[in-house]
């Protein structure tokens, strides 16, 4: 994915031209127009770098440094001050509020571009990792799933894949049912009422740490670590608080190296928020002409939404044994899409790993439908590594 530089500039000009200048680069940009502003994106978004100038009402950038400093989700994040100020004491002060590199307005762009790539570089040597852990700096490797319309099995492919994630690689897994109101996982896995979702949801985004977001967690026997959604209906409206959402995602990035999101049906305000954050995309489509047409479209919506073609991925999942259906070559033509990965109707087994509160994968790795999952979870990988 592109590295985000966030920009907080007072100056819409200046906002606009460094943008498009970074854009061109091949950056995602963020933008703020005020202190508070910038603090708050920095929060949600934790950006590669932020640009930062001095001379803006009400808060100006050297306050904005520290406290960014002072906040141990940005304390590491690299700041380049730009201003129109060239005093040597000016400077000298915006080094001691915590930044990286300071420029002097007007700059040429190369010049700005060299700085930026220079700090960019800086700050990615930093960034270490040790077997089956991840540090604060790098993010995990996300897998969003969805499917074009309810009822088509999104949460039991994310539950499978995670397990399935879990025994390819033999390190931690997080897998986090992101939808308020309409949870099945956890009453299937033993949980019948779980509220940590929406107790996060809730909580003040001050208070939202990657400590008490782990605290939240549940820790299935299998290993695999579990977010759960809530099931009482109301708990839908928190759909809305999409801040609170964005807030809490970009804690969870930084707790494993592997973490796979169920984003529910269709593309509703939060999922095409959160969608451009995930390393990939899982579609899942049951070989059906209706809903293969639907797949059809949200595919090219997601391509519309900024996904990469190369990072959506279509899963055909045969809930039912029928002569009605299409086999997955016919679905990969009419979609326009390689096919990821196909899982063949399994309900035996679907119903016993619900008996024992623990998904298809962990109940029988050896069968048929755990060798499915891992060969979906080892293309993913695979394209992952393909694509740096």
């Amino acid at each position: 994915m592109a590295e985000k530089i966030l920009i907080i500039d007072d100056d819409l000009d200046t906002l606009k031209l460094v943008g498009m200048m970074l854009q061109k680069q091949g950056y995602q940009i963020l933008a703020a127009t005020t202190g508070e502003q910038g603090l708050t994106q920095a929060e949600n978004e934790d950006p590669d770098l932020i640009l930062l100038d001095v001379m803006m009402p009400g808060m100006d950038g050297y306050e904005v440094a520290r406290r960014l400093r002072a906040n141990s989700d940005t304390a590491s994040t690299p700041i380049l001050m730009f201003t129109a100020k060239t005093q040597l004491d000016d400077k000298v002060t915006g080094f001691e509020a915590g930044a990286d590199d300071y420029l002097t307005k007007p700059t040429h762009p190369s010049e700005l571009v060299a700085h930026v790539k220079a700090l960019l570089a800086r700050s990615s040597k930093g960034k270490t990792t040790t077997a089956g852990a991840v540090t604060a700096e790098r993010r995990s490797f996300t897998v969003g799933v969805l499917a074009a319309r309810g009822g088509l099995g999104v949460t039991t492919v994310a539950a499978n894949l995670g397990s399935a994630l879990q025994a390819v690689t033999q390190t931690e897994v997080i897998m986090v049912e992101l939808r308020p109101g309409q949870g099945t996982l956890g009453p299937d896995l033993g949980h019948p009422d779980p509220r940590a979702l929406i107790d996060l949801l809730q909580a003040n985004q001050s208070d939202l740490s990657r400590q008490r977001v782990r605290d939240a967690l549940v820790q299935h026997e299998s290993g695999l670590q579990l977010l759960f959604g809530s099931t009482q209906p109301k708990d839908a409206l928190l759909l809305n608080a999409i801040s609170q959402f964005e807030t809490l995602f970009n804690r969870l990035v930084y707790l494993t190296p592997y973490l796979v999101i169920d984003l529910g049906s269709g593309l509703p305000p939060l999922t095409q928020k959160l969608i451009n954050t995930c390393s990939q995309v899982a579609v899942v489509i049951e070989p059906l002409p209706h809903s293969v047409e639907h797949a059809k479209a949200m595919l090219a919506d997601l391509v519309e939404l900024g996904i990469e073609r190369r990072c959506l991925h279509p899963v055909v999942v045969n809930r039912i044994r029928t002569e009605l259906q299409m086999n997955w070559t016919k679905v990969q033509e009419q979609l326009g899409y390689p096919v990821a990965g196909a899982i063949t109707p399994a309900p035996e087994l679907m119903y016993m790993a619900a008996r024992t509160k623990t998904t298809a994968v962990v109940h029988q790795p050896g069968s048929l439908t755990g060798q499915q999952f891992a060969k979906l979870a080892n293309h993913l990988l695979e394209v992952q590594k393909s694509q740096g």
